[in-house]
């Protein structure tokens, strides 16, 4: 099966929210499977432009990388190319949440306890969701401690997603992974492996539901 002639746009890797000039919340996501699942596509004769957060990974050879570093910039360039994308696939770790105001300068530490204003990041792979255009396939990744497969169900529905990636905390940092598919009635449990077989699975069935909806 081929991506031949097919363009698809990953997310990939954590966000940083900065708090002031120094400090910043974030999550341990390497941004390994967004690289692998790029790796994936590319393999299969896709064009693939990933949009990348923080990370010390080289991306694949022949994938273009937007470098991004907050959640709102994730979010601006993932929907600026959303239409043009035949498959979109949001496997970055966003950031829940960011502060309300970043402070300019370090803040000086001292005796008294400091309290965070958080409000939350926009759902980015929801809001391009939101954009379908006919023929788009949309699939986004759910990290998970407990219901992985339940979590992953409510997801699809409420973002308007083709498919759903479940995973746990383990595979955060790690060249490996334990996943869950969930689509429109039907899941299935991976075998755990390398983050790079896996998404030769991913890809391999977002290449089905493309071929499927040909026919």
């Amino acid at each position: 099966m081929s991506l031949r002639g097919r363009t698809v746009l990953i997310t990939s890797g954590p966000t940083r929210e900065y708090l002031d000039p120094v400090r910043f919340l974030s999550n341990a996501s390497s941004g390994a499977m967004g690289f692998a699942l790029a790796a994936a596509a590319k393999a299969a004769g896709a064009k693939v432009t990933v949009i990348s957060g923080p990370t010390d990974l080289e991306p694949p050879r022949g994938i273009h990388v937007v470098k991004i570093v907050a959640a709102l910039e994730m979010r601006k360039e993932t929907l600026r190319r959303v239409r043009g994308a035949d498959v979109i696939i949001g496997a970055a770790a966003v950031s829940d949440w960011r502060v309300a105001k970043v402070e300019g300068h370090k803040i000086k530490r001292n005796d008294s306890p400091l309290r965070l204003t958080l409000i939350p990041n926009p759902d980015i792979i929801k809001d391009a969701a939101a954009l379908r255009r006919p023929g788009q396939l949309f699939v986004g990744f759910a990290l998970e401690t407990r219901r992985e497969a339940a979590h992953a169900r409510g997801k699809l529905a409420r973002k308007g997603l083709d498919l759903v990636v479940a995973n746990g905390p383990a595979s955060l940092a790690s060249g490996r992974i334990a996943a869950t598919m969930v689509g429109i009635g039907w899941t299935r449990r991976l075998a755990p492996g390398p983050k790079a077989r896996v998404a030769k699975t991913v890809v391999a069935e977002i290449t089905r539901l493309l071929n499927e909806r040909r026919a």
